[in-house]
Parts: structure tokens; sequence; C-alpha cells
């Protein structure tokens, strides 16, 4: 096959590719900092002319014109995962939220529980086989491709190149449009006193050699500013971002003692700054999977000593974690907290940890709760849980009785709040 000339047969602008998107179609939308901008930008500008277009992704890294109020006849998104560009949508009932398991999403789209009109979707330019990469986002977007009935390829210069199961032909994309375009970046803060106290206890926990699930935020990174004396660490995670970087660089991560794919560290999408895009661009020790893979609880466990690390909105004096909702009003999503937590639990010495900060609203409001609110979701059921954290300690909950857990996480809460905690616990028969 001459791919260079179907590859060029195929390149089109914006609103020549999105005309092959019709009124009733189910469209996907690559996810993370993988988000096709100029298409997604293009979708608002063709709006008058459709109807009833089912946009479904994950978390997406980029604005979200599509779910402004003004296009809600043309558009209505059914979000995986929620972020903050689509949340209000969806809490104002003009966007749906699919509650799922992130390790279960390719198979919607494989097994026609959620078919695939279009993806939508960003990759690389051809490399000299004719193969596009789909960059910092595999993990939904390539089993989504694989599975759409119309390919539309926003081809970005500025995509860098990963390596794993990432990739894709041109042949089998149907419609291309070339972009120059940086890549959405995330702002890197640092951790408050009491998330290195979180990330301190948390790194006390961890032997050398084990395999970690690192996502983003400010208890990863504190937990991260804590192993600078730990060796042959690894990483196994649905993602990551910068701060793996300079644990690369020191020798803490070498990914050289894990039993599954030793040697790499492995992930279904990445967002952080440009500095992280440069380093993994065809960097042979990351590689990239889709989520059926990575988020497998089965290849979770395949790493001995995997810590998994998540984090809650809040706990429950039974153990329960609910990590997508605040009552009633969805927040985000289940994403892969439960797949690592029970892969790690089934890892010879794995870890399953759950850390967040005692409280929230300057201290006004405790996370742990004598019962979750009304309308929250159990995302972690207290069945799987075995290690809560907070700045206050860590309380060890797997084969526990309620009345042990009550106690134990009573002793990590704020200590403002311990005394109603334990009243409202013997209120409840928990002690």
């Amino acid at each position: 096959m001459n791919w260079d000339a179907n590859y060029r047969d195929k390149i089109t602008d914006v609103p020549t590719a999105l005309s092959h998107i019709h009124s009733g179609n189910r469209v996907y939308i690559g996810g993370g900092a993988g988000v096709p901008i100029a298409l997604t930008e293009g979708l608002t500008a063709c709006a008058d002319r459709l109807r009833d277009v089912e946009l479904t992704h994950i978390l997406t890294f980029a604005d979200a014109p599509y779910a402004r109020p003004e296009f809600q006849d043309s558009f209505r998104v059914n979000a995986l995962f929620i972020g903050p560009n689509v949340r209000r949508a969806v809490n104002e009932g003009r966007a749906d939220f699919t509650p799922v398991f992130l390790s279960e999403i390719p198979e919607l789209f494989r097994n026609g529980v959620l078919p695939l009109d279009a993806a939508l979707i960003s990759v690389t330019p051809p490399d000299e086989h004719g193969f596009c990469c789909f960059g910092v986002e595999v993990g939904t977007t390539k089993p989504a491709a694989e599975a759409a009935r119309i390919i539309i390829a926003e081809v970005n210069r500025q995509m860098p190149r990963t390596l794993g199961d990432s990739f894709i032909h041109v042949s089998r994309l149907h419609h291309i449009v070339e972009v120059d375009r940086p890549l959405p970046e995330a702002p890197q803060g640092g951790s408050s006193p009491e998330h290195l106290k979180v990330g301190e206890y948390i790194a006390e926990m961890i032997p050398d050699g084990a395999t970690l699930q690192m996502g983003l935020g400010s208890i990863p990174d504190a937990v991260l500013a804590h192993l600078g004396n730990h060796k042959d660490l690894g990483i196994h995670t649905e993602l990551f971002s910068d701060g793996v970087i300079e644990m690369v660089s020191n020798g803490v991560i070498t990914c050289a003692r894990k039993s599954f794919h030793p040697g790499k560290i492995i992930s279904g999408f990445l967002f952080g700054s440009k500095k992280l895009y440069q380093f993994i661009h065809n960097n042979p020790l990351v590689e990239l999977h889709p989520s059926d893979y990575v988020n497998d609880p089965y290849n979770i466990a395949k790493n001995d000593k995997m810590v998994a690390i998540n984090s809650a909105v809040q706990v429950d004096l039974t153990g329960q974690v609910c990590a997508d909702s605040i009552g009633h009003s969805f927040y985000s999503g289940v994403g892969g907290q439960v797949d690592f937590i029970r892969g790690a639990a089934r890892s010879k010495g794995g870890l399953p940890i759950v850390a967040f900060l005692a409280t929230a609203r300057d201290d006004q409001v405790s996370r742990i709760v004598p019962s979750l609110y009304e309308g929250a979701g159990v995302v972690t059921t207290r069945n799987d849980v075995h290690y809560i954290v907070t700045e206050y300690g860590v309380a060890s909950l797997h084969g526990k009785t309620v009345r042990q857990r009550a106690k134990a996480l009573i002793g990590i809460a704020h200590p403002k709040f311990r005394e109603e905690l334990s009243y409202q616990a013997n209120k409840l028969g928990y002690m």
C-alpha cells in the first residue's frame, strides 16, 4: 500500500471533516490532554444543522464549548467521567453521567452498549510505516477508534510519540485534519504541610521495589516528595504527571524489580507540562496501553507490592468511600479507583490506600462522617477498603469489626470533630 498517498487523499478542513457527523449520531471525543481541540471547537460551528448528537468522553483537559446551554438541542454530553468543563451541565440536567469502571469502558464500545458512529481523535503524524500514535491518551481513545464506524483524526505535529499499544495505521482513518498546536498543560502546584504529612505517612508504608499507582494532585506529589531514599520503585497507573520525571532522573523509579512489565512504566494516559510531553516522546521506559489492559485488576495484581493510592470526598465510620459525588451532586466519576484498590488487594504484598485531608472548606467540614450524605455514591465498598490515611495518621480497616473501624477512623479525623463523631458512633450503635 502507498500509505503516503492514502494519507494525503484524506486531508481536509474541519468543516468538511465534521460534515460526516449527522443528527442522532453518537460521537466519541478523545480524552485527557489528547482532546482534538480544533474538531471540538468546530462542532459548535455546525450546531445549527445538528440535533440530538450524543458526545461521549472521559475527563477532558480542555474547554467543552459544546456543553454550553445554547447548544443543548444540538449536543448532549454523556460523561463517562465528569470534569470541571461539563460538571455544571451534568448537574443542571443538560448532560448525562454514566457510572462505569475505567477498565470496562472499552467493552461498552465493542459490545454495542455504546455503539459509536464516529470518533474524534488526536494523533501524531504518521511514521515511516504509516502508523500514527495516540500519544498522551491511549486508555479509552484507542478502543473507541477501533470500534467507531468513522474515524476523524486531528493530526497534531506537537503530539508526542508514545510507545506500547498506542498506534493506528493511516488506512484506518477516514478524514484527517492537520494542526500544529500545543497540548493542554496541567499547572504544577505545591503541596501544603497537611498534604506533605499525608505523603509522609504513605511513604513510610511503601517498601523498596514497590510498584505505584500515581495520579494527579497534591497528595501524589506529596508522596513522591518523601520517596527520595527509596530504591527500585516501579509505576503501573492509569495516569501520571511531572512528578515522576525527577524520580526517574534520580534513580528512585527504575522499574527494575517489577514482576509485570519489568523495566517499563505502564500507563493509560498522561497529563502534565511540556516537560512531561518531551520526557515521554519516543522514551522506551514508558508504555501506554488501553484501559481494559492497564486497569484490569488481574493485570494490576501481577505487580508484586502494588501500592494503589486513591482519594475520597467522604468516608463514613464503617469504611464506605464516596469519591464521585457530594450528596446528590455528581462531581467526578468512578475512574480507576476500584480497579486499583481490588488489584492491589490481590497483589503479593500489595497496599490499597485511600488518602485525603481530614477536612474541607477551611476545616469547617469533616470528610470522615458518621454516615455519607444523602445521595452520595459508594465508589469503594467497606468490604474493599484496607487503609485510610489522613494528616492525622493511618487507619487499617481490613478484617476489622465496625466498632474497630469506627474507633480507628475517629482517631485520624480532625481533633475538633472527634467528640461529635464518637457521640454519633455510639448513637448509631457502632461503639
